[in-house]
């Protein structure tokens, strides 16, 4: 189905997404349909289900809500209604914490507080470059974007005029501060073990 949807050269919604049948995960972004294989490697599955821990213990008993991938996420244009959605996406975790936002236990719809994609050789450059000007455009709060390979997380976060700016690069030698929760620091050496 790849080939089929990038040679039709048109524009995708969530009413398309909704209605494919093949066992591929897909993603749309301004319309334009992108696979999600091949399956993500074993480090990145490591690292995902490391950092979900720690904002599924941190956030047990609060009003934020941590999902993970494949959980959908609509982002919409002005006059979009969801199944004319033409931003669908994947995040590998994102935390929610207007319940608002959790359409009838199906997707998240709106930008959500906190967004982590961790890179996989298949979808490093629309993590790094896409995803990011989509997630700044629609106000995700925070953006992380964590590299296996490095073993480093880079952090944006929203400032005052909603962009990004300048990230912040961590290591494994480093702790995270989330700028979400005050009292919430991730170790990396815990992560990236």
């Amino acid at each position: 189905m790849a080939e089929a949807l990038r040679k039709e050269n048109r524009i995708y919604n969530y009413g398309d997404y909704a209605s494919w049948t093949d066992d591929d995960r897909w993603e749309i972004i301004e319309g334009e349909a992108h696979s999600m294989s091949p399956a993500p490697t074993l480090d990145h599955q490591r690292y995902l289900r490391r950092l979900l821990n720690k904002f599924e213990n941190y956030l047990e008993g609060k009003t934020c809500e941590v999902f993970n991938s494949p959980c959908d996420l609509l982002l919409l244009e002005e006059g979009e209604t969801v199944d004319k959605a033409t931003n669908i996406v994947q995040p590998d975790i994102m935390v929610v914490c207007d319940s608002n936002k959790l359409f009838e236990n199906k997707c998240c719809v709106g930008a959500p507080d906190l967004i982590i994609e961790i890179l996989s050789p298949s979808t490093a450059s629309k993590d790094m470059k896409k995803k990011r000007l989509l997630y700044e455009r629609f106000g995700v709060k925070e953006y992380w974007i964590v590299d296996p390979v490095h073993k480093t997380i880079q952090v944006f976060t929203s400032g005052e005029d909603k962009l990004y700016g300048k990230s912040n690069i961590y290591s494994s030698e480093d702790k995270i501060k989330v700028g979400l929760f005050a009292d919430l620091e991730i170790d990396l050496k815990v992560i990236f073990a």
